[in-house]
């Protein structure tokens, strides 16, 4: 969430970066409220200083043998006024809170201004897209006829949006896993397993909520979430923790599946590998100081970016314009695939530099020296990468006349020496 203090101290940049996302706010109505909790603060925290002065008063008059019922009638009625006044502070507090829970995050200067995602940037391309040396095919098309995807097994089983990945399909899944672990491992992140299901406050905590709910898998009995993203859990494994300054960057990567409703995704492309409401994704995750983030975030890209370079993927990195950031990201960077099948470029990752937004939601601080304050750490996270897009580019874009699909020279280990897909 935001820093009331800035809210207070610069309503208009606050109310600028609440237009270029293109959400509506009520920030007048909140800044009345605001005002009105402060004053109510200040009359209550009076009348209580008002109260232990007259009851020393109280005292000093029944030392002295004196009466003090008048002072006494008064100091019920301030007690009274206090009571009133701490229960209208606790009301206004709580819907205060409730409301700064859905203020987004404000993008950074440097975000392009746009309304659609016309309006992003590309930053850059790595690699060529050559010609293919036989006829594009999509991947669903592909991976069926060589028996690695089996769609009509993922209906049967979750409906629309669920896939099963068969023999060497699931072998490639799970290769590409640990080659991208491996990688990260290699650049300095802690691996970590973590738990898909999480609280209410952990969603809270990294954005999800209350704004996405709908799009959520809710455990009503539980009261818990299965994960859209292991972001959530690597980003709350220290949630209420001050960390240590030295500590700082910490990397964390893992490995999660990942449930996501898509709601309101209905007509949109879904066939195949491209919209399903659980995947496995590969994330990392960073806690850094507030000067060092903006360097971090351009690393944390570079990070992504390498596991494609690794798999011989072409890939352009796109700098999303102010409407097109998530709700809780300052700054966002998405990696894109092409595949010659589809002849559309795929998402395959975004990184995301969210400031001190989700860590004032989380309270995670850091200090730097015993003698400092506390100060919120910025984070940070990426995908590195979501596995279904990388699979379908892969299965596109290395199609052969043969109807085989190459392995990428990185994966043939991993896939125990197997160089080619085939029936």
């Amino acid at each position: 969430m935001l820093d009331r203090k800035v809210i207070r101290k610069d309503p208009e940049r606050v109310r600028e970066g609440i237009r270029k996302k293109g959400v509506e706010f009520d920030l007048d109505g909140f800044l009345e409220l605001d005002e009105r909790l402060r004053s109510l603060i200040t009359e209550s925290e009076r009348l209580k200083h008002e109260r232990n002065v007259v009851s020393n008063e109280i005292s000093r008059l029944k030392k002295e043998k004196k009466d003090a019922t008048e002072i006494l009638t008064a100091m019920k009625q301030t007690s009274v006024s206090i009571k009133e006044i701490d229960a209208e502070i606790k009301t206004i507090s709580a819907q205060l809170d409730e409301l700064a829970l859905v203020i987004p995050n404000i993008p950074h200067d440097s975000v392009p201004y746009g309304t659609c995602p016309d309006h992003n940037v590309e930053v850059r391309r790595w690699g060529e897209i050559d010609e293919q040396p036989c006829s594009p095919m999509p991947h669903w098309e592909i991976g069926e006829k060589l028996g690695v995807l089996d769609l009509a097994a993922g209906s049967t089983l979750g409906g629309s949006g669920f896939i099963v990945l068969r023999g060497d399909g699931a072998l490639l899944s799970r290769a590409l896993i640990n080659l991208m672990l491996d990688i990260h491992r290699r650049q300095g992140y802690e691996e970590l397993s973590v738990p898909y299901l999480v609280t209410r406050d952990c969603m809270i905590g990294t954005g999800q909520l209350p704004k996405l709910e709908e799009d959520m898998y809710h455990c009503e009995r539980d009261g818990l979430f299965l994960i859209p993203t292991a972001e959530v859990p690597v980003t709350n494994i220290h949630r209420g923790e001050i960390l240590d300054g030295d500590r700082l960057t910490v990397r964390y990567t893992a490995f999660s599946p990942c449930f996501r409703r898509e709601a309101g995704s209905y007509g949109q492309e879904t066939k195949g590998l491209i919209r399903v409401h659980q995947f496995d994704k590969v994330e990392m995750v960073k806690f850094t100081q507030p000067e060092l983030s903006y360097d971090e975030l351009e690393s944390l890209l570079d990070d992504a970016c390498e596991v494609l370079q690794v798999l011989e993927i072409p890939y352009r990195v796109i700098e999303l314009c102010s409407m097109d950031l998530s709700f809780s990201a300052a700054k966002c960077y998405d990696i894109e695939t092409f595949a010659p099948g589809l002849q559309r470029w795929l998402e395959v990752s975004s990184c995301s530099n969210f400031e001190d937004f989700q860590a004032r939601r989380a309270n995670i601080r850091f200090r730097r020296a015993r003698s400092q304050k506390p100060e919120f750490v910025h984070t940070l996270n990426g995908s590195g990468l979501a596995l279904p897009r990388v699979i379908a580019t892969i299965l596109e874009l290395n199609l052969t006349p043969t109807g085989k699909v190459r392995i990428p020279k990185a994966l043939v280990p991993y896939m125990g020496g197997m160089e080619y897909l085939e029936e």
